[in-house]
């Protein structure tokens, strides 16, 4: 992205005009529209992940998908007040702080003509900055927390690469948009909030926040669309970038066929999964004293911790994956599909997931 530099060496300036396929297979012109609708919700993914916090922000970002109703998205919007009124409180716990409101960003695409009944369900975290709230990130490395909303940007463009090559599937993208910074109404370390769910979290550590927008976002879907499936994704945790590195996202899921299903599109795609477990004894480690749940576990398994948060927001008969992507939405270094900086991460793997799974 040099939208925001005013002077380029002429070997920065792009020199490619125009690109011609020869010896092109005769199926090109049938397979190249669905090739350009994923490249293009992965370009949307990149934009958002790479504008800057003061750029993309809870409203902004809102606005920056609404071209999605050009290609038949059918876009709603929950504001702060909406969701308080919904009892969203560990959402609006993290956005307590910021002078921006949040916000919670619904695409529909209805690709099946009714006749798929219940929805894939694709539920994005989206802190536009993160700070780390009261307790506060160090100073070094903070400016890479503008790519902390990694998951709402994959789901968004995801839903509009659906979209673009009109899927035959029924998807609902969510995106649960906060920022989290800590001013003198910032949530702080103790406080108890009561989710939409209805259960209590005690917030030991402000930030671990990213479990706090999603599980409100994950029950409110669950009551408004009843999907089978659902699949979160989440810049959630440094612990997976100690044990993945960048190479990997890490997959968890209370079911073996979605995760099966999930780790083969992560192949196909160039996205790949590495399973981690799940288990009641990991749960324990954040049952609280004095709530039903504290938003972090002790000093190990901290991945895992987080991910048996969100299981406790998912209802029992649907089929859930959180797929943990700290490690793999920015890269340091240039790659085969993706530049130094954001790498479009989840959108591949989500249309190939959709496409493999639900369209016939």
């Amino acid at each position: 992205m040099d939208k925001y530099r005013t002077k380029l060496a002429e070997t920065s300036k792009p020199t490619v005009e125009t690109l011609t396929v020869a010896s092109a297979p005769a199926d090109a012109s049938t397979l190249w529209p669905s090739y350009h609708a994923i490249a293009e919700g992965v370009a949307l993914t990149k934009e958002l992940v790479t504008e800057p916090a003061n750029i993309i922000y809870p409203e902004s970002f809102v606005e920056r998908c609404k071209h999605l109703a050009e290609l038949g998205v059918e876009i709603s919007v929950l504001d702060d007040k909406d969701m308080a009124a919904l009892g969203m409180g560990a959402l609006l716990g993290v956005a307590q702080g910021s002078r921006r409101p949040a916000r919670l960003l619904v695409m529909k695409w209805g690709g099946t003509g009714g006749s798929q009944e219940r929805p894939v369900a694709l539920v994005g975290k989206g802190v536009t900055f993160d700070t780390g709230g009261i307790s506060i990130k160090p100073a070094a490395g903070m400016e890479d927390m503008k790519w902390d909303m990694g998951g709402a940007g994959a789901v968004a463009g995801a839903m509009k690469a659906l979209a673009g090559r009109k899927a035959k599937a029924y998807v609902v993208g969510v995106c649960g948009l906060v920022e989290n910074m800590p001013d003198g109404n910032a949530q702080r370390p103790g406080d108890i909030v009561t989710s939409m769910s209805g259960q209590t979290i005690e917030v030991l550590n402000t930030d671990a926040e990213g479990r706090l927008v999603l599980c409100d976002a994950l029950h409110w879907v669950q009551e408004k669309y009843n999907p089978e499936y659902i699949v979160d994704l989440a810049t959630l945790t440094g612990a997976i970038i100690v044990s993945l590195g960048s190479e990997y996202a890490g997959l968890f899921s209370n079911s073996d066929e979605l995760a099966d299903k999930l780790t083969a599109a992560g192949k196909a795609s160039g996205d790949p999964l590495w399973r981690f477990p799940l288990s009641k004894a990991y749960d324990k480690m954040i049952d609280s004293p004095i709530a039903d749940m504290k938003n972090i576990g002790g000093k190990g398994a901290g991945s895992i911790t987080a991910a048996q948060f969100l299981g406790r927001f998912i209802k029992d008969g649907v089929k859930w994956a959180h797929l943990d992507i700290a490690g793999t939405v920015w890269a340091d270094k240039a790659g085969p599909l993706w530049d130094k900086g954001a790498t479009g991460f989840g959108v591949r793997l989500l249309d190939r997931f959709v496409a493999d799974n639900f369209e016939g």
